[in-house]
């Protein structure tokens, strides 16, 4: 094996490879880093089949009831395709309601159903337990905080990625 090759190849542990420098000081690594590891406890602590931009459009509806499917996809931080995909299959599960606007039959009103604002209620309990979760380790005073600077640096990002 003295040609470099692997030792995980050949049936042995491999060494633990740690990121290199370079790929540590860009800050898109540590936001992709926070959101694979997101996902992945999003999956365990509170629903393994709505994913967190399904919970996304609950809370949208749910704060600005009948609006339409556009508006709502800024609330909820997704692009107009991928707004329209979560939707059809919220719609199929049964979750959501989607009607012609009164005002203009090109747009789609959106409502929860019974069963969406049940499922809303039990996911946000469960959303807020991984929330503590995952800040348990700052300072409760300084957890606003924290999700502030979140939320601008987002904005931020996505301003920058506009400008190209």
């Amino acid at each position: 094996m003295g040609n470099g090759e692997s030792t995980e190849r050949a049936g042995r542990p491999g060494r633990r490879l740690t990121p290199s420098p370079d790929l540590v000081a860009a800050p898109g690594y540590g936001a992709r880093r926070m959101y694979q590891a997101y996902l992945a406890a999003w999956s365990k602590w509170v629903d393994p089949v709505l994913t967190g931009p399904q919970f996304a459009v609950l809370s949208a509806i749910r704060a600005y009831p009948d609006a339409d499917q556009s508006s709502l996809a800024a609330v909820a931080a997704l692009d107009t395709s991928t707004m329209a995909d979560v939707c059809r299959r919220m719609e199929r599960r049964g979750l959501i309601h989607r009607h012609e606007s009164p005002h203009d039959a090109r747009r789609k009103v959106l409502t929860l159903t019974e069963d969406g604002a049940t499922a809303l209620t039990e996911t946000n309990r469960r959303a807020r337990e991984l929330d503590e979760a995952l800040l348990s380790q700052v300072p409760p005073e300084k957890r606003g905080e924290i999700a502030q600077l979140l939320n601008d640096l987002g904005a931020h990002w996505e301003t920058v990625a506009e400008g190209r």
